[in-house]
């Protein structure tokens, strides 16, 4: 990513070299056109560029500003194929990517665009018929650049949400390590000796409520308290 943007930085940077030779560019045109006879219909694609610079173009100054014209649109297609690879995106990224393609494509009518505010290139044609043949051309890298940036925009966003997710899972993960580790330590353990204590405990419980039990069953037996056997003579003991 920080590689394609950094070639997108230098794409705006000769894009304002181009800019500052605007009328040079406009003059390139007008005169390749004259030379193959074109003038009565706008310059609307970039094949149309290419080709009046490779058969109707004779002044070294013309085809270099042509030349750098076609060297952008064709570096930033370039581009726009690069970035393809670097993020696979979403329905958003990859119908600004179909947006650029379409536009670079050599055969693809650029008459009816227009680069708005804060764009300014429409402005710069010196008349009415100057920005209906050249407004469509002059209009273009301005606009693949913004749609470009704009899919920068929008990636860097599912990205930060989607690496955002994935630390809040992280750092809920270890969170119920603890929590089990605790829980498994709610149960105190226990001494054997104490284990001893306790059961002595309960054993006593339990032979003092049978005694109790017993006693009871005699007296509901023997209600009078009298013991039942035979009659010894007092003071004679067998």
């Amino acid at each position: 990513m920080n590689e394609a943007k950094e070639a997108l930085r230098a794409l705006e940077q000769n894009h304002k070299l181009f800019l500052q030779q605007q009328f040079t560019f406009i003059a390139a045109l007008q005169r390749t056109r004259e030379n193959a006879r074109d003038t009565t219909r706008p310059v609307a694609t970039i094949g149309q560029v290419k080709f009046y610079v490779d058969h109707h173009c004779h002044n070294s100054t013309d085809r270099r500003i042509l030349n750098m014209f076609l060297n952008i649109c064709s570096d930033l297609s370039e581009l726009c194929h690069r970035l393809e690879t670097v993020h696979p995106g979403n329905n958003t990224t990859n119908g600004i990517l179909e947006r650029c393609k379409l536009l670079l494509s050599h055969s693809n009518d650029l008459s009816a665009i227009r680069a708005k505010y804060p764009h300014d290139v429409v402005n710069h044609l010196s008349c009415d018929e100057a920005k209906n043949h050249f407004g469509g051309v002059v209009s273009l890298i301005p606009i693949v650049l913004d749609c470009m940036k704009e899919w920068v925009t929008h990636t860097e966003k599912l990205s930060r949400h989607v690496s955002g997710g994935s630390a809040v899972s992280e750092k809920r993960a270890p969170q119920g390590v603890p929590a089990r580790a605790a829980t498994a330590q709610t149960a105190p353990a226990v001494h054997p000796g104490v284990q001893s204590s306790a059961s002595d405990k309960d054993n006593i419980r339990v032979q003092g409520s049978k005694r109790v039990r017993k006693k009871h069953l005699n007296d509901t037996e023997n209600p009078s308290g009298i013991i039942k056997g035979p009659w010894k003579p007092p003071g004679r003991h067998a």
